[in-house]
């Protein structure tokens, strides 16, 4: 079964394109431009032409390039958010499969589109934006944080875990993939292609690695000598 996605870029519209299409295609046009140049160095006037719209177009949907950046965060990451936490929260499997599936395939997911520019976008811009700082917290660290968390304790409480630090093991998880994000979208995009890790092989291999030494069977080596 595969995780659902509950974020959706159609393809380019005609030029006569619905109303109702107009607000994904500035997103779509922020977030390429934003992964570019930069949030701060990016002007509205440069996502309505790249959207094919007028700035006034823009402004009627996102007062501000601050908006606008909240409406990819929002669209590209705390969307697909709920949907895995919803997903899980039906999941009637163990949580070593569901950790598994959410990685494997919503990370997977993430890094080969053009979302996986958001964690660069947010970490080199976010001090000079505390709004949007703020709001990226609690719209995908927390409920990222929450998702995660809660598949580590239901483990834990199974007896499929052993007892963990849950924080510690969250940002065990997570950090690798967002450092193979930023990869991708700085060293890696400059690097030739033979340099660069495979990144599908190394989620699957980075969760294994962590599964392993959660695992309540698996307790560290030294410990079971002592």
């Amino acid at each position: 079964m595969s995780i659902p996605s509950l974020a959706t870029a159609p393809p380019h519209a005609p030029r006569q394109r619905r109303k109702e299409a107009r607000p994904q295609e500035l997103i779509d046009a922020a977030l390429e431009l934003f992964a570019e140049k930069g949030f701060a160095a990016t002007r509205s006037e440069e996502v309505a032409a790249r959207a094919g719209v007028a700035k006034g177009t823009l402004y009627l949907y996102y007062p501000s390039k601050e908006e606008l950046l909240k409406a990819v965060i929002s669209q590209r990451l705390s969307s697909e958010i709920a949907a895995v936490a919803e997903y899980a929260a039906q999941y009637e499997g163990s949580c070593a499969s569901l950790l598994t599936e959410v990685f494997t395939q919503w990370w997977s997911r993430v890094f080969d589109s053009p979302t996986s520019a958001v964690f660069k976008l947010v970490i080199t811009e976010v001090r000079n934006f505390p709004e949007i700082a703020e709001f990226y917290r609690s719209e995908v660290v927390g409920p990222a944080t929450q998702l995660v968390g809660g598949i580590l304790e239901r483990g834990v409480k199974r007896g499929e875990f052993r007892p963990i630090d849950v924080p510690s093991a969250v940002l065990s998880l997570v950090f690798p993939m967002v450092m193979l994000c930023l990869h991708k979208h700085s060293l890696g995009a400059c690097a030739p292609a033979v340099e660069m890790v495979d990144p599908h092989a190394f989620i699957r291999q980075h969760v294994q690695l962590v599964l392993y030494g959660l695992r309540a069977d698996a307790a560290p080596a030294a410990r079971s000598r002592a």
